[in-house]
């Protein structure tokens, strides 16, 4: 085998090595869902899907999906709205700044989110003191957290999209008397929807999941579910949260296969 064949083999390896670290506690997690008893024990003693139908009737598990979905779908509009125009200045215009701004919309991806959680735990209560607004424990602090936490995801693919589409059909559209927001709304924007749609998928996925910085914005009441499992795990372990955990990974998962479906992700991912 020559020098050639070594170096693809061991890239093979490597990413097989790579996939089996992200895939095996994944299939652990759904395999321990199943679990006849309640205290998970090697091997089952038999298989079951009765945690799944206990998944209702545990309100901190409901509460949470529910807190998770609506701060998730409100951040990543909040996310893209600005993302969107953000992008546009990125890529369009000539601001002597770009590289700056770039790397300002890209902390929340480099920053440890112990960090980012801490950082908005601080700007938010700086907030509260100066407005007397009750920011910090309600929704609208830890949306208005997650939504930067969309913006990045965003920015970057939509700006990819931005990358390769000509600026002369916008161009063109505003020549023949179409104004700014009609030759956005009518031209550009669809034109870079695989971008949008991506970002929002990306965000929504990156929000819902979110543990590190929702850990210093949650009070009781607007507890998420990655924090209601958290909490449940600290004083129990028993296959209701694998199944809960299990129903979170399948809705994301299917979320991702049916937008691909319309969508095709590699072209902007």
């Amino acid at each position: 085998m020559g020098s050639r064949g070594l170096r693809r083999l061991a890239l093979r390896g490597s990413a097989g090595f790579a996939l089996a670290i992200i895939v095996t506690p994944l299939l652990l997690v759904a395999w321990l869902a199943f679990f006849r008893q309640e205290i998970p024990s090697f091997p089952p003693t038999g298989y079951t899907l009765r945690w799944f139908a206990a998944i209702p009737d545990n309100r901190a598990f409901a509460s949470g999906f529910i807190v998770s979905f609506q701060v998730s779908v409100m951040a990543t509009l909040i996310g893209l709205a600005l993302a969107v125009p953000a992008s546009l200045a990125l890529v369009r215009s000539g601001l002597p700044l770009k590289p700056v701004l770039n790397t300002l919309l890209m902390l929340p991806l480099v920053v440890p989110g112990v960090v980012l959680g801490a950082a908005f735990y601080v700007g938010e209560m700086e907030v509260e003191i100066a407005t007397e607004w009750p920011l910090l424990g309600s929704k609208a602090g830890l949306v208005a957290a997650h939504a930067l936490i969309v913006i990045p995801w965003a920015v970057r693919l939509v700006t990819a999209s931005l990358s390769t589409l000509n600026p002369s059909i916008g161009e063109a559209a505003l020549s023949l008397g179409a104004t700014p927001w009609v030759a956005f709304r009518r031209v550009t924007l669809p034109a870079i929807r695989p971008g949008v749609v991506a970002g929002a998928l990306f965000g929504f996925v990156t929000s819902f999941g979110n543990l590190e910085a929702s850990m210093f914005l949650v009070a009781p009441g607007q507890t998420t579910l990655p924090i209601a499992i958290l909490q449940y795990l600290a004083w129990k372990i028993d296959p209701v949260v694998a199944a809960v955990s299990l129903v979170q990974i399948l809705v994301i998962g299917i979320a991702m296969l049916v937008t691909d479906r319309f969508v095709k992700l590699s072209q902007v991912v």
